[in-house]
């Protein structure tokens, strides 16, 4: 077996390699830094592939993009580990919240990240903004309320896939204590053995 993250700073690959790091699976790390005017990938990671953005795995001459599907993948490749329940409601919800991740929780995020660096021109646009993740933000934690991981209370790929958008939310907009299970999962997340040894593979990550 031969795995290599083609890692970005700061970026949704640092999941990967926790992911990695908790099935124990060998792996290599190809590191690419940011643009530090645009803070876009640099044009290296287009020759791996054509879309330019991390995380890209590489597993055994298969290039694979976009992160719920890089960990479905390694989920299978791991026989089933930190995959979805048995019973047909726990599977249900982990596809759910393995794909509303990047699909629900990432745009207000991202769209809030841009009114950001707009200046002035951004700030009518950054109150709707945060309102649109509150309702996120406040679903979750009542979530979280009621178990201790997302999927019951076992450990499993969708903890690892909800950490990067939570993290951003902590660290640019509003998760704070007034969502007490999301903070106390978060810490929880950060004090995984494995997720310390991602980091230590993957070097700076500002989101910790």
């Amino acid at each position: 077996m031969s795995i290599t993250v083609h890692h970005l700073e700061n970026s949704r690959s640092q999941r990967i390699l926790w992911m990695l790091e908790e099935l124990g699976l060998p792996y290599g790390i190809t590191r690419y830094e940011r643009d530090k005017r645009t803070m876009l990938a640099p044009p290296a990671l287009r020759a791996i592939h054509p879309l330019g953005k991390a995380p890209v795995l590489e597993h055994d001459g298969r290039i694979l993009v976009e992160t719920a599907a890089i960990v479905e993948y390694l989920v299978e490749v791991a026989q089933g580990r930190l995959g979805p329940p048995q019973d047909e409601d726990g599977r249900l919800l982990y596809r759910q919240l393995l794909h509303y991740a990047e699909g629900s929780m990432m745009p207000p995020l991202l769209a809030i990240l841009v009114a950001s660096k707009l200046g002035p021109l951004g700030w009518p646009a950054r109150r709707p903004l945060r309102s649109m993740l509150a309702v996120h933000l406040n679903w979750l934690d009542a979530e979280l309320a009621k178990r201790t991981h997302f999927v019951g209370d076992t450990f499993s790929a969708v903890d690892i896939m909800m950490s990067f958008p939570l993290e951003a939310a902590r660290n640019r907009a509003g998760l704070d204590s007034r969502y007490p299970h999301l903070i106390e999962w978060l810490d929880r997340m950060h004090a995984r053995p494995a997720y310390r040894k991602a980091l230590d593979a993957g070097g700076p990550y500002a989101y910790a």
